[in-house]
């Protein structure tokens, strides 16, 4: 299901992703609507904050709680530019996100189809639903460059 509003949220999670590159972070960003209002906003910043809790999509649902005083987003969608892994995805399922939609899926960590598919799992409590493929192609790029460049620095050295 790809709309122009869904377009349109996807690339403000790619403004997210800028600025997890412009860190040399792994470029992944998300952002959490509610009402059609953006009210979190995420980019990975594991690297920098020596936190591996710190992805794109845990931020933006950490700011979407402060915002609206409560960790429950029901009727929130989450846009991200990569597939969930596993710990997002348990993030989002606590948080009671309605859809998400992400860009690219990841075959090395994706849970919801990229490695494994646990969103069919229906013996978890919460279950919101997954669309796959906005502007996919411009999120393989931006991380297929990023890998590119950080494996040529490395045969430099």
């Amino acid at each position: 299901m790809i709309t122009d509003r869904n377009e349109f949220f996807m690339r403000e999670a790619f403004v997210q992703a800028k600025k997890a590159l412009k860190l040399d972070e792994i470029p992944v960003g998300a952002i959490v609507v509610l009402d059609d209002t953006i009210i979190g906003k995420g980019f990975n910043q594991s690297i920098n904050k020596s936190d591996a809790t710190a992805h794109a999509e845990i931020i933006a649902i950490q700011e979407a709680g402060e915002k609206i005083k409560n960790y429950r987003l029901v009727n929130c969608d989450l846009f991200v530019t990569l597939e969930p892994c596993l710990m997002c995805l348990g993030a989002i399922l606590h948080a009671r996100i309605r859809n998400v939609y992400y860009a690219a899926s990841d075959l090395k960590t994706g849970v919801c189809g990229g490695v494994t598919d646990l969103t069919i799992n229906k013996s978890f409590n919460h279950h919101c639903n997954f669309h796959k493929g906005i502007l996919s192609r411009e999120s393989a790029d931006l991380l297929q460059k990023f890998f590119q460049a950080k494996r040529a620095k490395k045969n430099r050295t």
